[in-house]
């Protein structure tokens, strides 16, 4: 059984197949990181002068080719650094899909488990929150660490209570602008800033809280609880997805679900619009 068959003059095996479907693939994931950002604008012109280089050498335009070659040289270290968030944000893609995050995940909710932090407090403030039209933005840490993101606020390190929460995001408090972060059981800190998604398809009706919030879950596995300012309405975003307008019910069932893995117990379907 041959390995390998003819397509005109050219031998192809099935490992060149293989082979170029992979890179379509690569190219196509590329293609979708990419999509809406100034940096595919930039991706497309380093792939046309790399097509040009290769003309021209192939040409044997010697002169031509030494000064391609000369920039293609230091092609790698201009990309690292002309796309160093679309890296960062596609190697975090790919740490998420593994295995071994999954079993990180695994291991946080069996270890928190049997010491299960209370989300009413959550609830009860969220609903105050969103009586009063009071934004708020608060994200519970997964098992993805937000240290980076927490030093960018100010760190309390406080136990979590209603009081506390609303105090926080009180509109004359200096604390209310930006994000609370989650860990350990406790209001780790506050005044965080969060990444901004860049996804065009995200609904013009969100604001910059819901950016924030799809933008940290997009590159985290952490999930982050909204409330709108302008219409009051409570979220909670997961993976890229908004799960909008919930109720009090609605908010601890997704709460118990996402948090703990645990069945949620209402039959309310809120709506959900998919931003990844």
């Amino acid at each position: 059984m041959s390995s390998s068959f003819a397509i005109g003059f050219l031998r192809v095996g099935w490992i060149d197949v293989v082979d170029v479907l992979l890179v379509t693939v690569l190219f196509y994931q590329l293609y979708k990181l990419l999509t809406g950002s100034v940096a595919l604008k930039i991706f497309l012109g380093l792939m046309s002068l790399y097509l040009t280089y290769l003309v021209v050498k192939a040409a044997g335009m010697e002169l031509l080719t030494s000064i391609l070659g000369q920039f293609m040289s230091v092609g790698v270290i201009a990309s690292v650094v002309l796309f160093q968030q679309e890296i960062r944000r596609f190697l975090l893609n790919i740490g998420k899909a593994t295995a071994f995050e999954r079993l990180r995940t695994f291991s946080w909710r069996r270890e928190t488990g049997g010491q299960r932090m209370s989300i009413t407090p959550f609830v009860e403030a969220a609903k105050s929150l969103s009586g009063k039209n009071t934004g708020a933005l608060i994200a519970f840490t997964m098992a993805t660490e937000l240290k980076f993101y927490a030093d960018s606020g100010d760190l309390i390190d406080a136990a979590i209570s209603k009081r506390l929460l609303m105090s926080i995001f009180n509109k004359t408090s200096p604390l209310h602008d930006g994000a609370v972060i989650i860990a350990n059981g406790r209001i780790n800190a506050a005044r965080c800033i969060l990444p901004v998604s860049e996804n065009p398809d995200v609904p013009a009706s969100m604001g910059l809280r819901h950016r924030a919030a799809i933008g940290l879950t997009e590159v985290t596995d952490a999930v982050v609880l909204v409330v709108s300012e302008e219409t009051g309405q409570v979220s909670l975003v997961r993976s890229g997805e908004v799960f909008r307008n919930l109720a009090p019910a609605d908010l601890r069932a997704r709460l118990n679900e996402f948090l703990f893995n645990a069945a949620p117990r209402t039959a309310a379907t809120p709506s959900a619009d998919v931003a990844a």
